[in-house]
């Protein structure tokens, strides 16, 4: 199965997903130019999700934020949740979907690739990785970091060896790429030297630490907030063993060939969306994104480094 993970990565993604019946097709598109004559100009828009949470709601959670977006922009838009954000990636490849919700690792491959462009670039409150608190302060980054119990007997990286440590997909900035760099960096092989168990979800990250199945979790900081109601002494027996360094916050992208008129007035439009108060609400229980800035790709390039590194992780 590592074998599998590690091929998956360094191939950049080769799965594609048939999403039947959520996009145009071909026909209705031009390809876009660099000479600023006109693109694909959409009739309706799709949009991809994948679950970083409980995956049965977030397809209600996102719905809300569809009907803003088509007061915004005038045309319908749909949502489409899939398992994995190797299914958006393809499905953009393959024009399925206009926009996909995309973290940076992910979006790193896909451009690449030549299937998309970033558009925005999420803005979430600062957190402090203490208390779990949110600050008032509007960041474009984030951390990682792998959370064990305090009375797990795991003081140290190298504590992490042979214990059962759950984990995202792959691609997953913060539930693998980073925290399996850090590990590297102390000796630890984040596949080779632990029992690898890959999740769906940074809840399940959590919720799998409390209850003991794992011994250890790579998720954002503070992935703790989403269970904290169903476990109020979630902070209290848990701890960060580690941080990571920044990883830049998640992005919505589109298609290349769009038209740029039609990727300004989408850009604008979640801008708005994510000023309003409503709007705010509705993408903060979505992705605990509060607000949206625009963005651009040499943002990633310490993306691209993790890239890099990650490669000798499994080797």
């Amino acid at each position: 199965m590592l074998k599998k993970f590690a091929a998956l990565f360094l191939a950049l993604g080769v799965v594609a997903m048939v999403m039947a019946g959520c996009g145009k097709s071909d026909d209705k598109a031009k390809d876009g130019n660099k000479d600023g004559s006109k693109g694909f100009v959409p009739k309706e828009l799709t949009i991809g999700f994948v679950p970083s949470q409980n995956a049965e709601t977030l397809e209600a959670k996102a719905k809300p934020l569809a009907e803003l977006l088509e007061k915004e922009i005038g045309i319908p838009v749909k949502v489409k949740v899939t398992t994995d954000y190797n299914g958006v990636v393809e499905a953009m490849g393959s024009k399925q979907l206009d926009l996909g919700f995309l973290p940076p690792t992910d979006y790193v491959l896909a451009h690449e690739k030549g299937y998309a462009d970033v558009l925005l670039q999420a803005l979430r409150n600062g957190v402090d990785p203490e208390t779990g608190k949110q600050t008032d302060e509007l960041v474009d980054y984030y951390y990682s970091g792998v959370l064990v119990r305090k009375d797990s007997g795991i003081n140290s990286i190298k504590d992490l060896k042979g214990k059962r440590i759950g984990y995202q997909a792959p691609t997953s900035s913060a539930g693998y790429v980073w925290p399996a760099v850090e590990m590297k960096k102390e000796g630890v092989d984040a596949q080779k030297d632990v029992k690898y168990v890959q999740l769906q979800g940074h809840d399940k990250g959590v919720q799998g630490v409390l209850s003991e199945d794992i011994d250890a979790a790579a998720v954002f900081v503070d992935a703790r907030n989403i269970v904290e109601k169903e476990y109020p002494n979630v902070y209290k027996d848990t701890k960060y063993l580690f941080l990571t360094d920044k990883i830049p916050n998640d992005t919505i992208s589109v298609r290349p060939d769009m038209d740029q008129a039609w990727k300004d007035k989408i850009a604008d439009a979640f801008v708005k969306i994510g000023e309003d108060e409503k709007g705010k609400e509705i993408i903060k229980a979505i992705y605990t994104h509060v607000g949206y800035k625009k963005s651009q790709d040499s943002n990633f390039d310490v993306v691209r480094e993790y890239t890099k590194k990650i490669e000798e992780v499994g080797k």
